[in-house]
C-alpha cells in the first residue's frame, strides 16, 4: 500500500528515539570499532551511526522494537551519516557505506513485519540530520561573517547520503531536526536533483526544531517562517521534533496545523530534560500532551524523539487509533 493514501485513512505512527535506545546497551569503544575499525587512529565511542556496521545486531533489534510496539514507520540510523558530520571521527570516507547499510538494515526488518501482517504494512523513513555545521551562523563571535561550511558543500554532502538511502530501499526520505532552514534547503535541492536525474520521486518529510522558549529555530525563524521556506516543494508532511516535550510545542504545532498545505507531524521528546540531561516524562504523560494534539484535529503522523522509547511509542500508538487524522484540504493554501 501507498504511503500516501494510508496517511489519508488514519493517523501513522512513527518510532522514538534510536540514541536512547543504543545507551541502553552501555557500549565501550571496543563495541563501536569492531575488528574493522580496531585501528582506527581517533576514538569513535558515541558514533552511533557505525553500529549499523559493526553491531547490525542491536540496531536490527531496535527497529524491531518499535514496529513490536506500534510503528508504521522507523527511521534509518543515519541521523550523522555525512561525510560533514562524519568529519568528527574522520570517516568522512565511511559516509555513502553508513547510509546504505542502515537503510538496507531497517527495510530488511520492515519487510519481515509487512510479510507477517500484510494489512499493516510498514514503511523505512531515511533520516537525514542537520549535520553539526550551520550555514547561517558564523561560530566565531568575533568574525560574523564567517561561515564553516557553505551550501554547495552541504549539498553535496547531502546528495551523497541521498543517494545512498534510495539504493537501499528507503521508502520515504525524513530532513530533521532543522535548526538551520539554509541547511535543510540544501538537503531537499540534494533530493530534489536526484529526483530528477533518477526519474524518481519519493515522499518528503521535514521536521524543524524550536530551540527554546522564544519560539523561533536557531537561526531565527518563527514557525510559520520556517514553513514558507521549505514550502516550495510538494512535501509529504511537515512538523517539528526534539528541543522541546510536548508540552512546550503545542504554540507552534497549531501554527503548523493552521497553516501548512501539507500533512502534519510531530515527534517531540519525553518532556525537558533534567539536570543530568535525562528524559523522565512517563508514556502516559507525554501521552496526555499528545491526546489534546489529536482531540484538536493537528496530527497526521505522531512519534518521539529524545528520550522516548517503545514504551512511549505504544502508547501513542494506542492513543492514535481513536482519533482522525488532521483534514489537509481544510487548511490554508495562503502563506503570506
Amino acid at each position: 500500500m501507498d504511503i500516501r493514501q494510508l496517511v489519508k485513512d488514519r493517523i501513522l505512527v512513527l518510532d522514538g528515539a534510536m540514541g536512547t535506545m543504543i545507551q541502553r546497551h552501555k557500549l565501550e569503544e571496543e563495541d563501536f570499532r569492531g575488528q574493522r575499525f580496531a585501528d582506527h587512529p581517533t576514538s569513535v565511542k558515541g558514533n552511533n551511526d557505525l553500529l549499523s556496521i559493526t553491531r547490525p545486531d542491536i540496531i536490527k533489534d531496535i527497529h524491531r522494537e518499535y514496529f513490536e510496539a506500534g510503528a508504521d514507520i522507523v527511521e534509518t540510523n543515519t541521523f550523522c551519516s555525512t561525510s560533514i558530520a562524519q568529519a568528527d571521527y574522520q570517516m568522512e570516507g565511511l559516509a555513502y557505506e553508513l547510509s546504505l547499510t542502515s537503510a538496507r538494515i531497517a527495510k530488511e526488518v520492515a519487510t519481515e513485519f509487512t510479510l507477517h501482517n500484510p494489512d499493516k504494512p510498514r514503511f523505512v523513513a531515511g533520516s537525514i540530520g542537520p549535520t553539526n555545521k550551520t550555514a547561517s551562523i558564523s561560530p566565531d563571535v568575533s568574525d560574523p561573517g564567517y561561515r564553516e561550511v557553505d551550501f554547495d558543500d552541504l549539498k553535496d554532502s547531502y546528495r551523497e547520503q541521498v543517494d545512498a538511502l534510495i539504493e537501499g530501499g528507503v521508502d520515504l526520505l525524513l530532513v530533521e531536526t532543522i535548526f538551520d532552514t539554509l541547511n535543510a534547503k540544501a538537503a531537499l535541492f540534494a533530493i530534489s536533483e536526484c529526483y530528477e536525474e533518477n526519474n524518481i520521486e519519493l515522499p518528503i518529510m521535514v521536521s524543524g526544531t524550536i530551540t527554546d522558549a522564544s519560539g523561533r529555530t536557531l537561526s531565527g525563524q518563527t514557525t510559520k517562517a520556517f514553513l514558507i521556506s521549505v514550502s516550495h516543494l510538494p512535501l509529504f508532511s511537515i512538523g517539528l521534533n526534539c528541543a522541546l516535550g510536548a508540552e512546550q510545542l503545542r504554540p507552534y504545532l497549531q501554527v503548523l496545523a493552521k497553516e501548512a498545505p501539507f500533512k502534519v507531524s510531530a515527534h517531540p521528546n519525553a518532556g525537558l530534560p533534567n539536570e543530568f540531561g535525562e528524559y523522565d516524562e512517563t508514556p502516559d504523560q507525554m501521552a496526555g500532551h499528545i491526546k489534546e494534539f489529536l482531540e484538536e484535529g493537528w496530527l497526521n503522523i505522531v512519534g518521539g524523539c529524545c528520550g522516548t522509547t517503545p514504551d512511549h511509542i505504544r502508547r501513542l500508538a494506542e492513543l492514535s487509533k481513536n482519533y482522525t487524522p488532521r483534514k489537509t484540504e481544510e487548511t490554508s493554501s495562503e502563506l503570506v
